[in-house]
């Protein structure tokens, strides 16, 4: 059986394709229809002009209702685990959590707010999904190392504070480049005084993107051990 049909691991999976899908097509759409640079444009860049606008947008949108199921279902395997074997406090763990779906309203943000039309809501969602993000992951590689090695493999545990530390160390310069751009724009000049500030930015930008779905495909193992069961009850006392 394929690893991501078992148990839950269809979630991250999904999470992982879903997500890659969005940014290459939106981006595609975008640079056959010449609406953006083909070399270094932002991810946002790509999400802006129809018709890839509203591909953007509804890709998005559910890329972080996914990341919020993955990253609740992550809580709950982390908190049973914890409870079989103690390895950390409860309240790291739901730290975790907020932060993870902080991350994901920032992401609706994006997706719902163009970057033309009202770029200050939409820079303040980029901020929340790729700051809350990356703590994020990094909080979970610490949990993974605390729960090493009843729970996640020594390699997994470094794969995922690898991933982090590129996060963490590319999200300060695209912060920082990106608030010394004076103009938001889809098309760019190599002679402008902005330009290094734009590409330095953007490299970071994907490069954070991109981490996050690679740490994602790391649950997929564990989640392959998770079952999921709805039960019913119906009161009769009306």
């Amino acid at each position: 059986m394929l690893c991501f049909l078992r148990g839950m691991a269809f979630v991250p999976f999904l999470l992982v394709t879903w997500s890659s899908a969005a940014f290459i097509i939106s981006y595609v759409v975008a640079v056959l229809s010449g609406h953006v640079n083909p070399f270094l444009p932002y991810i946002s860049d790509t999400g802006t002009t129809p018709p890839e606008s509203g591909i953007f947008g509804f890709m998005i949108n559910f890329s972080a209702f996914l990341g919020a199921a993955t990253m609740y279902t992550r809580y709950k395997i982390v908190e049973k685990q914890n409870e079989t074997c103690y390895f950390s406090t409860p309240v790291f763990n739901l730290v975790s959590l907020v932060l993870g779906l902080v991350g994901c309203i920032g992401m609706g943000i994006v997706a719902n707010f163009q970057e033309l039309a009202v770029p200050v809501v939409h820079d303040g969602g980029a901020l929340l999904a790729f700051v809350c993000g990356v703590v994020y992951t990094l909080l979970q590689s610490i949990i993974s190392y605390k729960s090493c090695p009843q729970w996640n493999s020594l390699t997994t545990c470094h794969v995922r504070m690898a991933i982090s530390a590129v996060s963490c160390a590319a999200v300060v310069p695209m912060i920082a480049c990106a608030s010394l751009i004076s103009i938001t724009k889809l098309e760019w000049n190599p002679k402008e005084k902005d330009y290094i500030y734009h590409v330095v930015s953007a490299i970071c930008e994907w490069t954070v993107a991109f981490g996050f779905i690679f740490y994602f495909l790391t649950f997929i193992q564990d989640f392959q051990s998770v079952t999921l069961r709805i039960s019913t009850e119906i009161n009769d006392d009306f």
